[in-house]
């Protein structure tokens, strides 16, 4: 799989190529912002996909969306976001993500979460654990910490682009448990991450997310031992849904 780590840094590259020059924005049917740099980084991993994995089907973002009809029978495919936060990838603030996951009956089980500006990629393996590389580093095994309600200082993390009275009173309602809360905020897949190595203890999610936006992620969150659980059901998200919108979530 260490062509999936090149993959996701050479679709990172060619998305900073884009980053440092002004580029057009265009908006897609549902009024969700697309540049050039969605477009290249899907081609990159598209052509690496295609040409190892041929057999293996891949639901993307950018790709056309294909039929339930189509896929529902598949117990195995490649689920990606080549630029997960383009609104931040806009903003130009550095907090987007290249995204790719194997999927296999449903479930996330090996997911690579790659961001180009801090060339930073965390990895996750099911069986194997969870791990952060700082550039060509050594990778870091990475595991996060105690489940948040037996904490008495919580840090939550939360969307910098879609904050929600929800989350404000998921923080009211913990700290009228007489918890002290610590509010970090980011943008993208990273929200994921930053549970998964430990640097925040819980992620809220209230607002529409897209499979793709948290398949990659959700495999390292469950290789560090962390779970991503439907809000009402309190079971794990599941992939290759008929409809590939997610229920809201939370990270714990």
């Amino acid at each position: 799989m260490e062509g999936v780590l090149n993959a996701a840094r050479l679709a990172g590259n060619r998305i900073l190529e884009i980053y440092g020059r002004e580029f057009e924005v265009e908006y897609k049917g549902d009024d969700s912002p697309l540049t050039e740099a969605d477009k290249e980084s899907n081609d990159a991993i598209m052509t690496f996909l295609e040409a190892d994995y041929p057999s293996v089907p891949v639901i993307s973002e950018e790709n056309r969306q294909i039929p339930y009809s189509e896929r529902s029978g598949w117990g195995r495919f490649w689920l990606v976001d080549p630029l997960d936060g383009t609104k931040e990838f806009i903003k130009k603030n550095g907090e987007f993500t290249v995204n790719i996951a194997l999927v296999e009956n449903g479930r996330p089980v090996f997911g690579v979460v790659y961001r180009p500006v801090t060339d930073t990629l965390y990895l996750g393996v099911e069986g194997s654990g969870a791990w952060k590389i700082s550039g060509y580093g050594s990778p870091e095994k990475i595991t996060g910490g105690e489940h948040y309600l037996k904490m008495e200082r919580v840090k939550v993390v939360a969307s910098r682009s879609h904050a929600s009275p929800e989350v404000e009173a998921f923080v009211d309602g913990m700290q009228q448990d007489g918890k002290k809360v610590d509010f970090l905020s980011a943008g993208s897949s990273l929200k994921l991450c930053l549970v998964a190595e430990g640097s925040a203890d819980v992620y809220p999610r209230f607002g529409p997310t897209m499979e793709w936006d948290t398949g990659a992620a959700h495999a390292v969150v469950s290789a560090a031992g962390k779970q991503v659980l439907d809000m009402q059901t309190r079971e794990p998200l599941r992939y290759n849904k008929r409809d590939l919108l997610n229920p809201f979530f939370i990270v714990e």
